[in-house]
């Protein structure tokens, strides 16, 4: 069995695609509608994340969508590039035998990006 998609309510469509592409590398579905309102992503292995705009993006302290990394120095560099991109992701950490850190995506939700150590 393997993820299919995952269908987020978001408060920006357009600024969290541009996240979602710019530093995580997934990359619109072609034929499916790209609009201010609703747009589609998917990553290396075809899983799917759908995006629709709401008034108030309102999760669970607890929820966020993670990236695994290859390698400690992929989440560095991610980390920088948020960094330099005006993002402030909270400082890398190793806990429970992964190296992570966690940053609010402008759709109002929370991204983790980590790598096992």
């Amino acid at each position: 069995m393997k993820l299919n998609h995952i269908n987020l309510g978001v408060t920006d469509v357009p600024a969290t695609i541009a996240l979602l592409e710019t530093y995580f590398g997934l990359r619109r579905v072609e034929g499916m509608p790209q609009t201010p309102g609703m747009s589609f992503v998917h990553d290396d292995n075809a899983a799917l994340i759908s995006l629709f705009k709401v008034n108030d993006a309102n999760y669970p302290k607890i929820f966020h969508i993670g990236f695994l990394q290859d390698s400690k120095a992929k989440v560095d560099e991610i980390h920088e590039k948020l960094r330099l991109g005006g993002f402030e992701p909270g400082e890398p950490k190793e806990e429970f035998g992964r190296y992570v850190y966690y940053v609010n995506a402008p759709g109002g939700f929370v991204i983790e990006v980590s790598a096992q150590v």
